[in-house]
């Protein structure tokens, strides 16, 4: 099993963040499945988001919890900076998740719309980052390399909107052909 808390120099760190990779590269058409599965056109979403919650509190409070309490660390070393800013990156990503839902209500596709949000989110990240711990020598120093990686980034997510293939035909059942009981035939001789 790799270690989250190794200080080794390894490829772990590598290793998770391909399984975030994974796990939100399938999230928004999972999210989406549900959503559409709840049958409810109006509070599918809400109805979705209320189990992405669940999922939330059982994955990111339970489990946690658990590891804290066989640590013996469940109830103390906390700060009031950690915490405010821990709590407020899980207001932000679930706003985010709201967000995607609230695009597919809007008829977005998973395809369209997670290309739009993994294509801008690093664009996002890059640049707060950079607001946040400017370069050691000034924005000047920077590479061109970078900002090309973030103009194809985005461009990336542009061609993936526009260009996607679409899905197969949808194919109908052939409705039920209505049919009604033919008039007796009348023969000249009967008139």
């Amino acid at each position: 099993m790799i270690n989250a808390n190794s200080d080794s120099p390894g490829l772990a760190w590598l290793a998770f963040a391909f399984l975030t990779v994974v796990s939100w590269g399938v999230y928004g058409v999972f999210l989406h499945t549900g959503q559409v599965a709840m049958q409810d056109p109006v509070n599918g979403r809400y109805k979705a988001f209320l189990f992405v919650g669940i999922a939330y509190f059982l994955t990111a409070v339970l489990a946690p919890l658990a590891l804290l309490l066989m640590k013996g660390a469940a109830f103390s070393g906390y700060t009031q900076g950690g915490m405010g800013w821990s709590l407020f990156a899980g207001i932000v990503g679930a706003i985010g998740a709201f967000g995607v839902l609230l695009a597919f209500g809007a008829k977005g596709t998973p395809a369209v719309v997670m290309s739009i949000v993994f294509a801008g989110a690093p664009v996002v990240n890059a640049i707060y980052s950079l607001m946040l711990h400017p370069p050691a020598g000034g924005w000047g120093s920077i590479r061109p390399q970078f900002y090309l990686g973030i103009v194809l980034a985005a461009l990336g997510g542009c061609l993936v909107t526009f260009y996607k293939p679409n899905p197969p035909a949808s194919k109908l059942k052939p409705a039920a052909i209505e049919t009604t009981p033919a008039a007796p035939a009348t023969s000249p001789a009967q008139h």
